[in-house]
């Protein structure tokens, strides 16, 4: 099936059309759609290649005007001009993809973009830099984009790049060139910047690619190397964190999308008998990706017994046995947005009495959590910790526990959430202790994981338990993204019996 002409054209004007609504008149915002039609006009939609799926090659994947699943360009546009409008005049930011990380060889492991280049650009490319230049008035910004050029041999063995050209035609740069050439073309643009933003050079040895160039020896590299050890150069992650922090709409749809699949997949696999922990394990991961997530979002925990009070148990190598309970900690990625569920539910089917009344501890605590994930509460995600605190103490004291002193901190170790979005631990480096508003996502999940030991009833001996839901803040109630995922124990026991 040929592709038609004005398909190209039209798809073309729209990337231009949506941005340019977006940002005021750009100084070198020229939307190079007679480049594109030159480029593509003559091509069958099935010859039509690029580094990521796009509309028009992917359909099944892609809405049109999306850029990446459930984001649209003029999303990536307006992110990029709410970053420009935090920086000074005449300021710049600059970001860099991720590289390839090879297990050995020339083995690689699967590829994962930096979140902040991702949030800004929506390229999922690796080897990649991008500067985001504010004008000298502060009315306008200019976007530049530096990837792997188009090479024929390379891409023979490494997959389809795409582009310095699709850099300016379907990611919408203003400026773009050659990632090889970087130390020589970010030069005249670092030098008349009134300050640069970046965390490129506090984090080097996640881009050694980038390190490769501003460490060049040759005259001009480094002159680059040089301003850009300035102190001239600031960190960007406070201002990326702050735009990441609230989700737009879009991303909390790719979120509740990837919870639902999720939810469901974690009961469908209660509905069913498990005898080892690496089946189960692997029967998730086939469940997020056939209703619709990308990939399993993190390393899963799947852990027997009293596995589950290792609270990062990834070995998942143990058999599961009738008597015990299974906690399990795993979650899809969709467009890039994770979504984060733990639930623990017993081997055979039913909870005996002693695991029911412990794991009803922790289910009464995290529903009265949630409930709190609404603005007007008024609180932190501190805060919310210490009710938890509060009602596990409550709980275990009426179980028969011994709650004097610190004994929480061996049962409760780790904090009760987190924030989610592109990362599983989104943000990173936003504190807890600020007040949760509308559009944050977050996680809660409360624990208790009681040791072998005569300190503790004999009954509850070497339980873990832990339930967690990803949680969208709203106003005046929470938004549970996760929810197909039951967590009743009768809702559990039925599923089975």
């Amino acid at each position: 099936m040929q592709l038609c002409v004005h398909s190209c054209i039209k798809y073309a004007r729209s990337l231009a059309l949506r941005s340019e609504a977006s940002t005021t008149r750009r100084p070198f915002g020229r939307w190079r759609v007679s480049a594109q039609v030159r480029q593509y006009a003559s091509v069958s939609a099935a010859k039509l290649q690029f580094g990521q799926p796009l509309h028009e090659t992917h359909p099944h994947l892609l809405k049109a005007g999306e850029l990446t699943p459930g984001i649209t360009a003029l999303e990536y546009a307006q992110r990029r001009s709410k970053l420009a409008a935090k920086l000074p005049k005449n300021a710049i930011a600059i970001l860099a993809a991720s590289e390839i990380k090879y297990r050995s060889g020339a083995v690689f492991y699967e590829f994962h973009q930096d979140s902040n280049f991702f949030y800004l650009t929506g390229f999922n490319e690796p080897e990649a830099v991008a500067v985001i230049g504010k004008s000298f008035d502060g009315d306008d910004h200019t976007f530049h984009l530096f990837v792997r050029e188009k090479d024929a041999k390379a891409e023979q063995w490494d997959g389809v790049r795409s582009g310095t050209q699709a850099a300016l035609d379907v990611f919408n740069a203003d400026e773009a060139g050659d990632i090889n050439q970087i130390s020589t073309l970010l030069i005249p643009i670092v030098k008349g910047a009134s300050k640069i933003y970046t965390d490129l050079i506090s984090e080097p040895k996640n881009r050694s690619f980038f390190s490769r160039f501003i460490h060049d020896q040759s005259p001009k590299a480094e002159g680059l190397a040089k301003v850009l050890k300035s102190s001239n150069t600031v960190p960007l992650n406070n201002i990326t964190n702050e735009l990441r922090n609230l989700k737009s709409d879009a991303e909390i749809a790719n979120m509740r999308k990837a919870g639902q699949a999720s939810g469901r997949a974690y009961t469908d696999a209660m509905r069913q008998a498990w005898s080892k922990e690496k089946e189960l394990a692997a029967y998730l991961d086939y469940q997020f990706r056939m209703r619709g997530c990308d990939c399993s979002a993190y390393v899963p925990v799947v852990a027997g017994g009293q596995n589950a009070s290792v609270i990062h148990y990834t070995q998942n190598d143990h058999l599961l046995k009738d008597g015990q309970m299974v906690l399990v900690d795993a979650g899809g990625e969709l467009g890039g947005y994770i979504t984060d569920i733990t639930r623990t539910w017993p081997i055979s089917g039913t909870f005996t009495p002693a695991q029911k009344d412990l794991y009803n501890a922790v289910l009464t605590t995290q529903r009265h959590c949630i409930s709190l994930c609404r603005a007007n509460a008024n609180v932190s995600l501190d805060e919310l910790h210490m009710t938890a605190e509060t009602n596990l103490k409550d709980h275990l004291k009426q179980l028969g526990f011994d709650m004097s002193g610190n004994a929480l901190e061996a049962l409760f170790p780790h904090h009760l959430g987190h924030y989610i979005g592109l990362d599983v631990h989104d943000t990173p480096g936003q504190s807890r202790k600020t007040k949760l508003q509308p559009r944050q996502c977050v996680t809660i999940e409360p624990g208790l994981y009681v040791p072998n030991t005569e300190l503790y009833p004999a009954h509850f001996r070497g339980m873990g338990i832990r339930i967690e839901d990803s949680v969208c803040v709203q106003e005046e109630h929470p938004l549970v993204l996760t929810t197909e995922a039951v967590k009743e124990v009768d809702d559990i026991e039925a599923l089975r019996n």
